[in-house]
C-alpha cells in the first residue's frame, strides 16, 4: 500500500494580510507560515492512522521553493516516510495539480490524499485537478475514510445529510473536519524527520491558465450602534434600512 498526501504552505490563521506591488502580490514579511490544516490535521494524520495499521508507505509531496522545506520537514516529523518538493513558485491550481499528477504517474499510488482546500486561496480544485490527469475516481470533502482490503469506504457531507460512497482503490481524496483528530509531532519524529529523505524535483511543463490580478482586504467594519432596549422601533428601523436584513 502506498499513500500520497499533497501538503501546501499557508500563513499562520493569526498573521496580519497585507499586499505588495499594487496589491498584485502577498506581503510575506514578519509572516509564520504553516502547514495547510485540512492537510495536516485531516489528510496527513488520516494517513498516519492507515500507516500504523496496515503498514503503508507514506509519501508527502509539495510545490514550491526553498521556504517549504521547513513545512514538509515538519509534515515528515509527524512520520511520513519520504518527501518530495516540485521547485516551482506558482498559485495556479491547474499547474500545481499537473505537478502533483507527473509525480504520482508512474509510482502507483493507492490513495492520494488532499485538504479540501487551503485557507488561504479556499480553491477547493486541486484534488479533482489531479483525479482528472491520472484518470482516478475522487470524492471531495470526505470526513471519514474506511478501508476494506482494495475497497474504500468514504463519508462526505451534503445539503441535510451525509453520503456514503464505495471506491475501489486506486483513488483521490480530499479530506475535510471529522476525518482524523490532530496530531503534535513528538521530539523523536522532529530528530528523525532530519534525516529521511526529501526530493526536490524539476517541474515539467504545465501551462499555468489562471493569473492573480489584484488583491483586496474586505471593507473595515462600521462601528456599534447600540439601541436601548426599550426603543425596540428604533431597532427595527436600523436593521430595514442600514443592516438591510429584515
Amino acid at each position: 500500500m502506498k499513500i500520497l498526501v499533497c501538503i501546501s504552505k499557508t500563513p499562520d490563521t493569526t498573521a496580519k494580510i497585507a499586499f505588495t506591488d499594487n496589491n498584485t502580490k502577498f506581503n510575506e514579511a514578519g509572516v509564520q507560515f504553516i502547514i495547510n490544516p485540512y492537510d495536516e490535521w485531516y489528510a496527513l494524520v488520516r494517513a498516519l492512522e492507515l500507516k500504523e495499521t496496515i503498514g503503508a508507505d507514506l509519501h508527502l509531496i509539495t510545490v514550491g521553493g526553498a521556504d517549504c522545506d521547513p513545512i514538509i520537514r515538519k509534515a515528515l516529523a509527524l512520520g511520513g516516510d519520504e518527501a518530495f518538493r516540485v521547485n516551482a513558485d506558482s498559485a495556479d491550481s491547474y499547474y500545481i495539480a499537473s505537478q502533483i499528477a507527473a509525480h504520482a504517474k508512474d509510482k502507483q499510488y493507492d490513495i492520494i490524499f488532499t485538504g479540501k482546500e487551503t485557507i488561504d486561496y479556499n480553491g477547493s480544485g486541486i484534488g479533482g485537478m489531479v483525479a482528472e490527469l491520472l484518470e482516478l475516481p475522487y470524492v471531495s470533502i470526505a470526513a471519514k475514510f474506511d478501508l476494506n482490503g482494495t475497497v474504500a469506504t468514504v463519508n462526505r457531507e451534503i445539503e441535510g445529510g451525509e453520503e456514503v460512497c464505495e471506491v475501489s482503490l486506486p483513488v483521490v481524496v480530499s479530506c475535510q473536519k471529522g476525518m482524523a483528530e490532530a496530531r503534535i509531532p513528538n521530539m523523536r519524529g522532529i530528530m528523525a524527520a532530519r534525516t529521511k529523505p526529501l526530493t526536490v524535483v524539476e517541474p515539467v511543463a504545465a501551462d499555468a491558465l489562471t493569473a492573480v490580478v489584484s488583491f483586496e482586504l474586505p471593507p473595515a467594519k462600521a462601528g456599534v450602534k447600540l439601541i436601548s432596549p426599550d426603543n425596540v422601533e428604533e431597532l427595527v428601523k436600523l436593521l430595514h434600512e442600514e443592516a438591510k436584513v429584515i
